[in-house]
């Protein structure tokens, strides 16, 4: 249902059947990970940075944004996105 690297692709589905009987499949809550994965490096963010810049950067992909999300205990973006803000990038094996 989901690309491998999605944040999504080892997460359990399940299934609803509506009024009508049709079957309506639907991701499970995906729990952030615990305990956090091991620390790459420390980053302090710039003004325009983004966080999808970052992980582009760090893991060659930036739509690995939400893994930066998960070790920062963080689930948008936009709250690691200020300017100052010191983040954690985690170490992530390929």
């Amino acid at each position: 249902m989901f690309p491998p690297t999605s944040r999504y692709a080892h997460v359990p589905t399940a299934v609803f059947t509506d009024r009508d009987g049709r079957a309506r499949p639907y991701v499970l809550p995906r729990p952030i990970p615990s305990p956090p994965a091991p620390t790459r490096q420390r980053h302090e963010m710039a003004d325009t940075e983004r966080l999808d810049h970052v992980a582009g950067r760090a893991f060659g992909d930036p739509e690995q944004f939400w893994r930066i999300c998960d070790v920062n205990s963080e689930l948008r973006p936009d709250d690691l996105e200020m300017p100052g803000r010191r983040i954690t990038i985690p170490l992530v094996l390929r």
